[in-house]
């Protein structure tokens, strides 16, 4: 019996994330107009609130907001030669014969590739909040490097040679 047929290409973002950064980012940007728009009535007999202080909360709301939606910003592109990676901060571009294994745990939150120097490289694109969407980006992950594997016979180099 054989697996599904490897994809050409495979693209991933992490769906029920972003939604949720999109709302929290709009919710956050919201209450910072508002209070914005309410601190110029409000003075204590200590504070008056100028136009300037209006603006700097304004524009704490939009940077939080901004903060907010790059959490959402994670990404998984693969193909026949290898698969990139952006997580929030980090980038990894990792060709198929440096990975040794795409494995996602029922008790994990997203998909991570083993390498074969031993190290794991999360996915946080292919989260298990997506349910059926990430197991079938999994299954697409696992395709393509099983793909890559049945074409090279020789044994995958060393990522940090010693």
């Amino acid at each position: 019996m054989t697996g599904p047929a490897a994809p050409s290409s495979l693209s991933v973002v992490p769906r029920r994330m972003r939604l949720l950064c999109a709302v929290a980012a709009a919710v956050v940007v919201v209450v910072a107009i508002v209070v914005a728009v309410s601190l110029k009535s409000s003075s204590t007999g200590v504070v008056a609130f100028r136009t300037v202080d209006q603006i700097a909360i304004f524009g704490l709301g939009v940077a939080l907001g901004a903060a907010i939606l790059a959490l959402g910003r994670s990404r998984v592109d693969a193909d026949a030669d290898g698969v990139r990676i952006r997580n929030i901060l980090v980038h990894h571009e990792l060709p198929w014969t440096a990975v040794r294994a795409v494995s996602f745990a029922r008790t994990s939150s997203w998909a991570t590739l083993q390498l074969e120097n031993d190290d794991e490289v999360a996915v946080l694109a292919v989260q298990a909040a997506d349910k059926e969407r990430a197991v079938r980006a999994v299954e697409a992950l696992r395709a393509l490097h099983a793909a890559k594997r049945a074409q090279d016979s020789v044994p995958p180099p060393l990522l940090y040679p010693e």
